[in-house]
């Protein structure tokens, strides 16, 4: 018996001390905005497929520089294990040849497989460049939710204490049970207020965790960061010029016009013959013979016409097509700009005048209801422009970061260090 007893106290000293380590256990800290597009870059699976697709493209480099291989050939006639026969005497033979590419193929299918191998990282580093965005917007809507929530919170921290006091005056008989009613009834929409942004926080939160390749959203997760709109000093003028130097899709676009260069001048050589030359050594009964092949094709109907033909349209098209990715690349910056300034303005209006002016509005108005100084429906009116504002405010905010966010995505760089 003492035994058992020794023994479970041992186990419930373990499970208690086991409980306090883990509630112990430090947590993971909230992550930066640098910290979530470092683990994108590295976790997201869509990436990580476009890594892969670049890689797998780079092998065909190996390809296009192998040369042609050489023939061999073994043939033997009128063997038998019977004696020589002097009138039909056995006969080996072997042969060895090769075709000799002209025109410099190889180079060309090198400097093919090069270009190719450019525009698909190109290509890959504008889905990285997406996928940044789509983190940047994400992260900043995730920080919107907290402070959504903050703000809902003490709204309705604030208006609980409202409603008790006026229960105290419906006991003191100083407000009639219709008026505490209508002020009571108000609370809904505070609740309904928080309830909707707690689900917010939890959808932003899922959606971010997605773009970061964690496979199960956890509770847990947290980010950290502010929302106050910056100022940026760059020009637009110089804005541009760095879009126009890094844009992933805009450098594909000028490496496809090298890769069509480089096709025009594949399909000139295969329009070139090719000679194939061998050599031959026989053995027939005692007697040896060597000999050469030469086999040169009669390039007479088909020299890669068509071939030809058909790259330099394409050619012509890559180069219209760069025009349209410059003009687009400038028009992005143009317009991320303007967003970028009117969502400014905005915030400036609201942080600068609005959102203290509905501050002082509600104080009064609540100091003045509660002293009865003013009617209850020019209180509540009060609270509703309070909220509002404040919402208006934090979204003004939020606008002028995903403006930000997508004047870098226009860009290609980051707008804010």
């Amino acid at each position: 018996m003492k035994r058992l007893l020794h023994r479970s106290a041992f186990l419930l000293a373990a499970l208690l001390s086991g409980t306090f380590l883990l509630a112990q256990a430090p947590q993971t800290p909230p992550l930066t905005l640098q910290q979530a597009l470092d683990i994108a870059r590295t976790r997201n699976p869509n990436l990580l497929s476009g890594q892969q697709h670049v890689i797998a493209t780079k092998a065909n480099e190996i390809t296009a520089g192998l040369r042609q291989n050489p023939n061999f050939q073994v043939s033997g006639t009128d063997v038998s294990l019977s004696a020589s026969n002097p009138a039909s005497p056995y006969s080996y033979a072997a042969n060895v040849n090769r075709l000799f590419e002209r025109g410099e193929k190889r180079r060309w299918r090198l400097d093919i497989a090069h270009a190719t191998t450019d525009v698909t990282q190109s290509q890959y580093k504008d889905t990285e460049r997406q996928t940044t965005l789509a983190v940047k917007q994400a992260f900043t809507q995730m920080l919107a939710a907290k402070a959504s929530l903050q703000i809902a919170d003490d709204n309705l921290q604030s208006y609980r204490k409202t409603v008790d006091l006026s229960k105290a005056r419906l006991d003191a008989g100083d407000i009639s049970a219709t008026d505490f009613e209508r002020i009571d009834l108000q609370l809904a929409e505070f609740e309904s207020d928080d309830d909707n942004a707690k689900l917010n926080l939890v959808q932003s939160s899922d959606q971010l965790q997605l773009l970061l390749g964690i496979e199960k959203p956890t509770d847990t997760f947290d980010i950290t960061g502010t929302l106050d709109p910056p100022t940026l000093t760059a020009p637009v003028a110089q804005v541009e010029q760095q879009a126009l130097q890094s844009r992933p899709d805009y450098l594909a676009a000028q490496q496809s016009v090298r890769l069509a260069d480089s096709n025009i001048k594949l399909a000139q050589a295969d329009g070139t013959t090719d000679p194939t030359i061998g050599g031959e050594y026989e053995r027939s009964a005692t007697y040896n013979t060597a000999g050469f092949q030469v086999s040169i094709p009669l390039r007479i109907f088909d020299r890669n016409q068509g071939e030809k033909e058909r790259t330099r349209y394409e050619a012509q098209s890559s180069r219209f097509a760069e025009t349209a990715a410059r003009n687009q690349v400038l028009n992005d910056v143009d317009q991320a700009w303007a967003g970028y300034e009117t969502a400014l303005a905005m915030a400036k209006r609201y942080h600068g005048h609005y959102l203290q002016e509905a501050t002082r509005v509600r104080d009064n108005l609540e100091f003045s209801y509660r002293h009865g100084g003013t009617t209850l429906l020019d209180y509540l009116d009060a609270l509703r422009d309070y909220r509002q504002t404040n919402l208006d405010a934090l979204n003004a905010n939020v606008q002028v970061w995903l403006a930000i966010h997508q004047l870098s995505f226009a860009s290609a760089t980051e707008i804010v260090p």
